[in-house]
């Protein structure tokens, strides 16, 4: 075993280290799942804060244009989920993303979680108030989990920002697609186009 065999192993081991605080995720989705909270917000925890952003219908309209297409291109039993808690490397981490597409052979672990390391695709709708951490903290989480495709909607510019081949916790490759344009995704694990045509803007 090489050196740098080594130290991909002891990063690895670190990460594991910084997201499976589970326990302090556990108790805090816990204890959220108790409190009175407001109707149409979806709440994540980022960096160990409690984050809650609106759900409108234009976010969900995209969402629902993403399923679709995976549907359409995997067939209906495609694991492709919105909303679903998933931990990602960095300090307590618990994401619940728009729209994540895990490979076939994923399955969930003893807690009925699934692992970061099966997500192949992320697909985050922007709202005013979380576009700096779709375009930062989320990120950095997903580069640094090695998402092979992490995409960026914001229906305010109809523009989608493609993030593809993570490296050193960040994307090697960056590329804007403005509304009405296919994202070409074939030379990535998913192997397929995404049309936005029908994308709705806000």
């Amino acid at each position: 075993m090489t050196v740098i065999d080594n130290d991909r192993i002891a990063m690895a081991n670190e990460s594991d280290e910084l997201i499976l605080d589970r326990p302090a995720l556990d108790t805090m989705f816990e204890m959220l799942e108790k409190m009175p909270l407001p109707e149409g917000e979806k709440v994540q925890i980022i960096g160990g804060r409690i984050r809650m952003s609106p759900q409108r219908r234009t976010h969900w309209k995209i969402i629902r244009c993403i399923v679709r297409a995976f549907e359409d291109t995997f067939g209906t039993d495609v694991e492709v989920m919105s909303d679903v808690r998933i931990d990602f490397p960095g300090y307590r981490n618990g994401f619940a993303p728009d729209v994540a597409k895990l490979a076939i052979d994923a399955t969930e672990d003893a807690d009925g979680r699934w692992h970061y390391k099966d997500v192949e695709f992320i697909g985050e709708v922007i709202s005013k108030d979380s576009a700096a951490r779709d375009y930062g903290e989320k990120k950095i989480a997903y580069a640094t989990a090695d998402v092979p495709v992490y995409l960026v909607i914001n229906p305010y510019t109809g523009t989608c920002q493609v993030y593809t081949q993570p490296k050193d916790g960040g994307y090697a490759v960056e590329q804007t697609v403005a509304f009405g344009a296919e994202i070409d995704l074939t030379n990535t694990v998913l192997g397929m186009t995404l049309k936005t045509d029908k994308f709705p803007r806000d």
